[in-house]
């Protein structure tokens, strides 16, 4: 990867909380502000409902942040729910088209089955996988056509969570309406090697997630038949990028030469003690890591 990435940061330690998941302007605020402290100048541009992309464009300039990929998620395996994802996903891709972002994630909504067993492809049926393939590419459809690209984010606990699932959504659905939007951390949880998958769709990554994981945690946990709380808040199977057992480096280089695409950090439960450590250090992995690309670089010339 020779080219320069754009950085984000992904400010859901401030969205996630006790009572589920809040996206505000007052909760934005604060975590705009630690991430900004933390020396991030983008963010994963999920927009509050009732704000608009302007109002929201406005709070980002208030903080020096620029708006990086959105997320889109939706319970594709739910025929009778299609119209209402297809109109969601229209709304969203404009939301995000007017922010002028090119790329977006999309996903698998969180099912029941699998929050209960994550990671271990727990309720596998190739007739449902079929039916969230073909309703996944209906809706990419519809966000292509808003000038998006569309970039499938696998993610454990959804019915796109294994290799198998992961590579059947891939290779059913063109190129042209499906590109690949990798999450290092929910890759390696659910047994995948990030570095082999990005190396193999490596044409197709439109933007990444950057997280890392603690393997021991993964393996205990699934061990101790943990759910997916109880993995991710209660034993911190997240940790900040260089802290895991992911080999981030070998998912970067997997990458195109040319990419210049999107890389968003995301520790969804900060490992520190608090979310602005979390940040910090997150932060702190990011600069060392340019750094020491950009002197491969000078060494190269």
């Amino acid at each position: 990867m020779a080219s320069t990435p754009s950085i984000g940061y992904n400010p859901l330690p401030w969205l996630l909380g006790p009572d589920g998941f809040t996206l505000d302007v007052p909760t934005l605020r604060t975590a705009f502000a630690a991430i900004a402290g933390a020396g991030f100048t983008a963010v994963q541009a999920d927009v509050p409902e009732g704000t608009s992309p302007a109002e929201y464009r406005a709070l980002l300039d208030g903080y020096g942040l620029r708006p990086a990929p959105g997320y889109f998620q939706a319970t594709f395996e739910d025929r009778a729910a299609l119209p209402g994802i297809l109109e969601r996903a229209r709304g969203h891709a404009g939301t995000q088209a007017a922010l002028g972002m090119t790329e977006v994630f999309i996903a698998s909504a969180l099912t029941p089955e699998r929050i209960a067993a994550p990671s271990t492809g727990a309720g596998f049926d190739p007739a449902r996988l079929a039916t969230v393939t073909e309703q996944l590419a209906l809706a990419c459809e519809v966000i292509t056509a808003e000038g998006l690209r569309p970039c499938l984010h696998p993610h454990v606990g959804s019915w796109i969570e294994t290799e198998t699932e992961t590579r059947a959504a891939l290779d059913g659905i063109d190129p042209s309406l499906l590109s690949f939007g990798p999450d290092t951390g929910h890759l390696h949880w659910a047994g995948i090697d990030p570095a082999a998958i990005i190396r193999d769709y490596r044409d197709r990554v439109g933007a990444v997630h950057l997280k890392d994981v603690h393997s021991a945690v993964a393996q205990e946990a699934r061990a101790a038949g943990a759910d997916y709380r109880e993995t991710t808040v209660g034993r911190h199977v997240w940790t900040e990028p260089g802290r895991g057992d992911i080999d981030l480096e070998a998912a970067l280089h997997a990458l195109p030469e040319a990419f210049s695409g999107w890389l968003v950090v995301e520790v969804d439960i900060p490992d520190q003690v608090t979310r602005e450590e979390s940040a910090e250090r997150s932060g702190a992995w990011v600069r060392e890591r340019l750094a020491r690309s950009a002197e491969s670089q000078e060494e190269k010339v």
